[in-house]
């Protein structure tokens, strides 16, 4: 068994409220939300962050930025002009950045207004 929380969510070992799944990309809601809407986005394959993901496989990585991107669309953040309302990608690589989960994951934020800088 993985110490990875997000690989044991793969694995379906931890419970997970999915929302978008490919063979490569699995996203879910976050337990403890900052919007109204604050969806969750991995590859299922464990990278610890973006700068590994990219040097490992690009291609997975532009399959993470899509799923992202899709999850917007399912959850009403974008309109079929692909603007608004709008949504917020981010992902934190290492401590000091605030990343808590040792595997890629970016966070897709919207349903309120998100200022500038976050705070």
């Amino acid at each position: 068994m993985s110490d990875c929380l997000f690989c044991r969510m793969v694995a379906g070992e931890i419970p997970a409220d999915v929302v978008h799944q490919t063979d490569r990309v699995i996203a879910f809601r976050d337990i403890n939300p900052q919007a109204p809407t604050h969806v969750l986005v991995i590859p299922k394959e464990h990278h610890r962050n973006l700068g590994a993901l990219a040097t490992a496989d690009a291609g997975l990585l532009s399959e993470v930025v899509l799923a992202a991107r899709d999850v917007a669309r399912q959850e009403g953040l974008v309109d079929d002009g692909g603007v608004e309302p709008g949504y917020r990608v981010v992902t934190n690589t290492g401590p000091q950045a605030g990343q808590s989960v040792d595997h890629l994951h970016l966070h897709v934020l919207g349903g309120r207004g998100l200022g500038w800088p976050p705070g």
